[in-house]
């Protein structure tokens, strides 16, 4: 934690000067400490009043769907505990195998569609998969599902940006990393800073 500290204290110093929307800062500067990529200062798109929606849906005890188990390992589960928030994905199910091939399309997308069954309040993050992102706006536009929150990072070229910028294009909190940049370090460092908001860390 002491190295932590550190790291961000080197990070405001090279951001001196930069004034940041004061509930987002905290998101930003974690990217960054996640990253080392001073680019997350910029990149980062925030919908309105995205933080207080995003605070308030983890304090109902919201269910976490990540597109990939990296993501959710990367989340810190003692910070959800405390919130009562429950963390799933659904890549790796058999169901959700069996239908991708059935239907000839993605995990990530048959794992949306699953997620979208879910009834709890819902924050999606997608750190790699552009083809969730896809198949979020086709549920949010044609179906009526309304997550409570969509973190959109995901990291790449075919499809990344265009992902993206659909979801920018909602009426749905949002919180998407623009262009190519992203990844599920970065979908997880996004979601620990609002669960920390929430939740303190008493050692940090």
């Amino acid at each position: 934690m002491d190295i932590e500290a550190k790291s961000f204290e080197i990070i405001s110093q090279e951001l001196e000067g930069r004034i940041f929307d004061k509930q987002q800062e905290p998101v930003i500067k974690r990217v960054i400490h996640t990253t080392a990529d001073f680019d997350y200062a910029d990149n980062l798109f925030f919908s309105e009043n995205v933080i207080n929606a995003a605070i308030e849906c983890l304090k109902t005890g919201a269910s976490i769907v990540t597109d990939t188990q990296m993501a959710m390992s990367g989340i810190n589960k003692a910070a959800a505990k405390r919130c009562g928030c429950e963390i799933r994905c659904f890549m790796s199910d058999e169901d959700v195998a069996e239908m991708a091939a059935k239907e000839g399309i993605t995990r990530a997308a048959v794992a949306m569609r699953k997620a979208a069954e879910i009834e709890k309040p819902l924050i999606i993050v997608v750190g790699n998969a552009p083809t969730a992102l896809i198949e979020l706006d086709w549920l949010v536009r044609n179906k009526g599902f309304l997550p409570k929150l969509i973190i959109g990072v995901p990291v790449g070229f075919v499809n990344v940006v265009e992902s993206k910028e659909m979801i920018m294009k909602l009426h749905i909190p949002h919180i998407v990393a623009s262009g190519r940049k992203g990844g599920s370090n970065v979908a997880a460092a996004i979601i620990n800073a609002i669960l920390y908001m929430v939740s303190p860390r008493d050692n940090f």
